[in-house]
């Protein structure tokens, strides 16, 4: 007997009346506003606009599901397309399914056609967002507990996921917990990216890089404990390969960003000065202001010393 578990969900749905309520959307969308609302602050504190996070992810986001989805349908497009097999399930994005490889990546480009349209650099949008895409993806895959699915080995310690679905090959019993695994993973890249980017001033994209590499070391491992179906290369599960490949891909940048583009971007909207997008003066506008003010009271000054002079003569 099991004394302490992660029990799963009964269910993964609520009807609203016809309305079906499924806690892996409510996951992808409470992760898409905490990534933005972040990503908001960071651009504002590094000299953007309000509000120009929001209008990106307008592009982002749905390029970014529609990736996912394609990802995860082309990598396992035996569950779709095998004989016996309904293709329109490939549609169900409810059911679960979303490769964040695609995700990033088609979302990137729905990231850099926002971006060109308002002349934003997007290496610097990029850096302001990075470890907010961190924290969305600890909350979606809270999604997979709802759905019982992308679970690890079989185990018995105390934190063990206890599944109870026997829908789609599932097994019931007690298994790793590597959906938690994941999660807990992504908040600690998130936090990482925010004391490196705080520590190190990252700039060009540099802060960006480093939320993947770091995304991509502990899919590495998590993704070696996971036991559903997959395509294998050489021994190793497809997403080991994609994460080893990425990880190489994202070092390599840094590296070479750091020696071509040191430091930070000194602008990142156009027609924003540095310290104004929050209502306040830039160094450089408040000194020519004050300049003239200064000049005015030391005339006035000398003014009322040649008074008092002329005053004492008589």
């Amino acid at each position: 007997m099991e004394l302490a578990y992660i029990p799963s969900p009964s269910r993964g749905v609520l009807y609203l009346g016809p309305i079906p309520l499924r806690g892996y959307a409510f996951c992808i969308i409470i992760g898409v506003f905490v990534a933005v609302w972040l990503g908001n602050k960071r651009w504002i504190a590094r000299g953007g606009r309000a509000g120009t996070v929001a209008d990106i992810a307008v592009w982002a986001v749905p390029f970014g599901l529609v990736g996912g989805r394609l990802y995860h349908v082309i990598t396992d497009y035996e569950l779709y397309f095998s004989p016996g097999r309904d293709w329109v399930d490939a549609f169900k994005v409810w059911q679960g399914g979303l490769g964040i490889w695609g995700a990033i990546a088609l979302g990137a480009l729905g990231a850099w056609i926002g971006a060109r349209r308002r002349g934003i650099p997007m290496p610097a949008y990029a850096d302001a967002v990075a470890p907010g895409i961190a924290f969305a993806q600890a909350i979606g895959r809270w999604g997979n507990w709802f759905n019982q699915e992308l679970y690890g080995r079989e185990t018995h310690v105390p934190w063990a996921l206890h599944i109870t679905s026997s829908e789609g090959g599932r097994v019931p019993g007690y298994y790793h917990p590597t959906f938690l695994y994941e999660s807990l993973w992504c908040v600690g890249v998130a936090l990482l990216v925010i004391w490196a980017d705080r520590r190190f001033r990252l700039g060009h994209g540099r802060a960006f890089a480093l939320y993947v590499a770091a995304y991509c070391v502990g899919r590495g491992w998590i993704e070696y404990m996971r036991v559903d179906d997959a395509h294998h290369i050489l021994g190793l599960r497809l997403n080991d390969w994609t994460a080893l490949i990425v990880f190489l891909l994202a070092v390599t940048y840094i590296v070479v960003s750091s020696k071509k583009r040191p430091g930070r971007e000194a602008v990142v909207e156009p027609g924003v000065s540095d310290g104004s997008a929050d209502g306040t003066e830039g160094a450089e506008e408040a000194e020519d202001k004050a300049e003239p003010e200064a000049v005015e009271a030391a005339e006035a000054v000398e003014a009322k010393d040649d008074a008092e002079s002329a005053t004492k003569k008589s």
